[in-house]
């Protein structure tokens, strides 16, 4: 549904998102030129703001969370801001809401509350012209906290929407590398022939955060680091990674090609799967205290997870796909890192030939390298010296002019102009929910329950024995 919308509603408009990400990234995008004149921007929550006020919340959460050099004409962008005052638990409010939205514009809607307000929400909406062929509506997750939650979301949802106006959002696909992943992979003919199980060894997927609980510890503590990070964002990585070539950029192409690789992953081992949970510690220079001393009581939820995933298909049949994240790591970090196997034969006595290795950085810094053996200058009389040198792609230098932009940045203008490519699927959420809930079922048979790390280390000693087993090691 490629239409522009006329109406921005931001649900939750006062928290914690709309202040770091939506409001600054959307004053980025007004600054550019790139959101259409008569674009109305709508907040709602149950703060009791009006225009004005809100307008003034804007203008400090942007001169916090934005450069300068990224705000163009705050007083053009705060022009766009409006505000409507609701508790989605009452119908009190939607009448307003619509008033100020316009329900005979054209409507995109962004959805960032608790999943147990959804129901409610939508019911609101739909009672007041909001949830009709003119609108289409933005999820923000937690989308359920296993298969059955999320279908129970996603049936609320569905009941007022039709697939094509829901857009689920996962803010990794909005980062530059992460779509990078797709040119890399489509755009270029040298790469096809070798993505697959006789050139690629193994594959590797990180995301190492440096921070605890960050006073997020009611909602960790039903998440764990295996639905709070695995079941969206690496999944997705996964998929984009592993998926045969689409038709086209097409939504349903893209989306077809990734549910099919997540319905091919095998179920997890009991020995393919790794849990853990930092204590008390050192990270960057700082001591940090143990995740059951923020939580004030002990706890058996992980904080770090370690998988060994197979994706049973001809592409893939037997290539492992090392997955791991965690809280309280060395360093702040996602990258992937494509091994690629040794050559048949050297052809070089007594150099020790190293394997091509592809890793792609997605944060802090946006990278591609590539190690390549290459002859080191001079004349040797016993043969070839040869060492392994990198080429270098900084996302950055590579496109002078260019800057980093918030990944909320693509998704809202995406969602703004209808554009579905870039947003999760039904089936694709359901395909992951699936492979989670049986690695939990798994867990619950045998009682796991996480072993320790020190914080400020790459966790469990377990984890690094998954992969030394098979004689890899982790990309640290």
């Amino acid at each position: 549904m490629e239409t522009k919308a006329e109406t921005l509603i931001l649900f939750g408009a006062t928290g914690d998102l709309s202040q770091r990400m939506l409001l600054p990234s959307l004053c980025a995008l007004d600054a550019e030129g790139l959101l259409s004149d008569d674009l109305r921007i709508v907040g709602t929550a149950r703060s009791e703001l009006d225009d004005g006020s809100f307008r003034n919340f804007a203008r400090a959460a942007i001169e916090k969370y934005l450069p300068d050099h990224r705000r163009g004409s705050m007083a053009r962008f705060l022009n766009r801001l409006y505000y409507s005052p609701l508790d989605v638990t009452t119908p009190e409010g939607y009448e307003e809401l619509a008033k100020k939205a316009g329900s005979e514009r054209e409507i995109a809607i962004f959805l960032s509350t608790a999943p147990s307000l959804f129901k409610p929400t939508i019911a609101g909406l739909a009672a007041h012209g909001l949830a009709d062929n003119n609108s289409r509506i933005c999820l923000e997750k937690p989308l359920g906290t296993d298969l059955q939650t999320s279908c129970a979301i996603n049936d609320a949802v569905a009941g007022a929407f039709p697939e094509d106006h829901i857009f689920r959002i996962d803010h990794y696909l909005g980062k530059e590398t992460v779509q990078n992943l797709i040119a890399l992979r489509f755009a270029n003919a040298f790469f096809e022939p070798l993505w697959n199980a006789q050139h690629i060894e193994h594959v590797q997927i990180t995301v190492g955060e440096t921070v605890g609980l960050e006073g997020r510890a009611d909602f960790y503590e039903s998440a764990g680091a295996l639905r709070d990070m695995v079941q969206n964002h690496m999944l997705q990585l996964l998929a984009l990674l592993a998926m045969e070539p689409p038709s086209s950029f097409d939504a349903n192409c893209v989306r077809d090609e990734k549910v099919k690789v997540l319905r091919a992953l095998r179920k997890v081992g009991p020995e393919e799967s790794v849990t853990g949970q930092y204590r008390k510690g050192a990270v960057e220079g700082q001591s940090v205290a143990g995740y059951d001393e923020e939580l004030g009581r002990e706890s058996d939820v992980e904080t770090f997870v370690a998988l060994k995933a197979h994706i049973d298909n001809w592409r893939w049949q037997g290539v492992p796909f090392y997955l791991r994240t965690g809280k309280r790591m060395p360093e702040r970090v996602t990258e992937i890192v494509v091994q690629f196997r040794s050559v048949p034969h050297s052809i070089f006595p007594g150099a020790k030939l190293k394997q091509n290795r592809m890793v792609i950085g997605i944060q802090p810094e946006e990278n591609i390298t590539l190690s390549m053996m290459a002859k080191v200058p001079g004349i040797e009389q016993d043969g070839m010296v040869l060492r392994q040198m990198p080429l270098d792609i900084k996302m950055p230098d590579a496109f002078t002019g260019k800057f980093k932009r918030i990944a909320y940045e693509r998704l809202l203008l995406d969602l703004i102009e209808g554009r579905q490519t870039l947003f999760v699927r039904r089936d694709e959420v359901e395909a992951q929910w699936r492979w989670i809930d049986s690695i939990r079922a798994t867990w619950a048979e045998e009682g796991r329950i996480p072993k320790t790390y020190a914080a400020g280390s790459w966790g469990p000693s377990k984890a690094i024995a998954l992969a030394e087993r098979d004689g890899v090691s982790w990309h640290d």
